[in-house]
This record gives C-alpha cells, structure tokens and sequence, in this order.
C-alpha cells in the first residue's frame, strides 16, 4: 500500500543527484503515491517534473504543509540548516524528519527542526527498487518511518550506533562509484591485452552484471568467489595475483577511509 493520503503527505526537500533517485524508486514502486508528495526544489528537474505530471505539489503555498507527516531532507550538508529554517510554519506538530545527508547528526538536525529525526544513507539504485540502505534512529517511532519509504525499494540495514553511519556510507553508498572505477580498469587492462576498447568495455560491463545476479542468489561473498575460482584455473590465478600485491585490500581501504573522514569533515 502506498504511502500518503490527503491527511499525510511526504515532502521531499532536495531534488539533487540522491532527491531524484529516491523520488524515482518511490514513483517505479508505488512506495509513495504522488497525489500525497510535495517536493521543494528550486530549479526543475526531470524527476519532479515527472512526480508532478502524476500529482506531486511543487513548492506549493506553506498550507499545504499541514498534512505533512513526513520531511525527507536530501539537500546538500553545507544547506541543511537553511533548508531546515526554511520549512514552513504550518509543519504538522507530529512530522517526522528522515534525513538522507551525510555527516550531519540526528541530534543536531532535531534541535532545530523540533522533530524526531531518522537517518537513511541510501544507494542512487533506489531509482531502479534496487538499493540498499543503512538506517539509524534513537526514536522507534521515526525509524519505523524511514524503514517504511525505503523498505519497498531497498535492503535496508540497521545500525547500531549512529556511529556507524559514515563507514556504512562509505561502504554501500559510496562504493558502487568505487566498482566501476574497477570495472574500468579492468576494461583498460582487456585492452592491453590485445582487446579492442569497445570489447573490453561491453566484457567488463557484462561481468558487472552477471557480478550482480550472483550476488541476488544470497550466497555467501566467498562462495560466489568459490564457484568461480577453480583451484589451478584462469580465474584463481588471477585472484592469487591480487592477494600476492595487496593491491585491492589497498585500494578498498583507502577509498572507504577517504570516505568516511570527508563525510566527518562536514
């Protein structure tokens, strides 16, 4: 059942890179219905323009915000405080804030908006029902809200501690850039070995998504690797290699270190 009637509508505020893909997987899933949506975005943007063909409200007149149960706040960290402030009066007493920003606390985003605040760091594959999401909340109330609008469209994680939300953004949120990045040099590595670009990147890209439907049959991450890797064959080989360097364990941990200080950086 979709999310939202007359009485308790879902405003989006932020329709960026992240706003979009969350607005998108809401309207593929049927997660949120967009007769119930107000999305705040001051420009247009493909994936509201579409919302709005179907229902959604944009920038409408601060009434409209009476029925809101429901703040999603996906604007860029350095803006929150203003977006926040910028919230109508007519806000329902009883709305719940779900936060999709990165190094921002519960703590202090309630402080000024006087309401339970939920975290989700959400994958941009959420466009697609296919993400995943690390979720945190010391209020069962709002947590329970944000499990709710990502559910449908994502694995959603529990967290802990609130701790953890910057390595869990790094770890999925960030990450997939991080596996194209490899993709690629995979592609220019089938390149130096004699492989056209346009091959070794269709190769690359295709391993990429048979990669993804093993992942789909919920086996272990080192039995999928083990179905693969013969003992004494091409592909053992080529992970011997990896491990013998270092190289990826390297890599892998730099990036999400890297991450995670610039998502506390903010």
């Amino acid at each position: 059942m979709a999310i939202g009637d007359q009485g308790n509508s879902v405003a989006l505020v932020g329709c960026g890179r992240l706003g979009s893909s969350i607005l998108e997987g809401w309207l593929k899933t049927g997660t949120v219905d967009a007769g119930a949506l107000i999305i705040l975005t001051p420009s247009s943007k493909p994936a509201s323009d579409a919302a709005q063909a179907r229902g959604a409200r944009i920038n409408p007149d601060p009434s409209a915000f009476a029925a809101v149960k429901t703040v999603v706040l996906a604007v860029k960290p350095a803006m929150w405080r203003e977006a926040v402030a910028g919230l109508p009066d007519t806000l329902n007493p009883d709305a719940v804030v779900v936060s999709v920003m990165a190094g921002v606390a519960a703590a202090d985003i309630a402080a000024v908006a006087g309401r339970p605040v939920a975290r989700v760091m959400p994958t941009t594959a959420v466009a697609q029902g296919r993400g995943v999401a690390a979720l945190w909340s010391d209020d069962a109330g709002a947590r329970e809200v944000a499990r709710g609008l990502f559910a449908p469209m994502a694995d959603v994680v529990d967290l802990e501690h609130e701790s953890q939300i910057d390595a869990a953004t790094a770890t999925a949120g960030s990450a997939p850039a991080f596996i194209y990045d490899f993709v690629r040099a995979l592609a220019r590595a089938g390149e130096v070995e004699g492989l056209s670009a346009e091959a070794a990147t269709r190769l690359a890209r295709g391993a990429l998504r048979s990669a993804g439907a093993g992942i789909d049959s919920g086996e272990t991450l080192e039995a999928l690797i083990d179905r693969i890797a013969a003992p004494g064959g091409t592909t053992r080989a080529g992970l011997d290699a990896m491990t013998a360097s270092g190289d990826g364990d390297r890599a892998a941990e730099a990036a999400i270190k890297a991450a995670v200080q610039r998502a506390r950086a903010y």
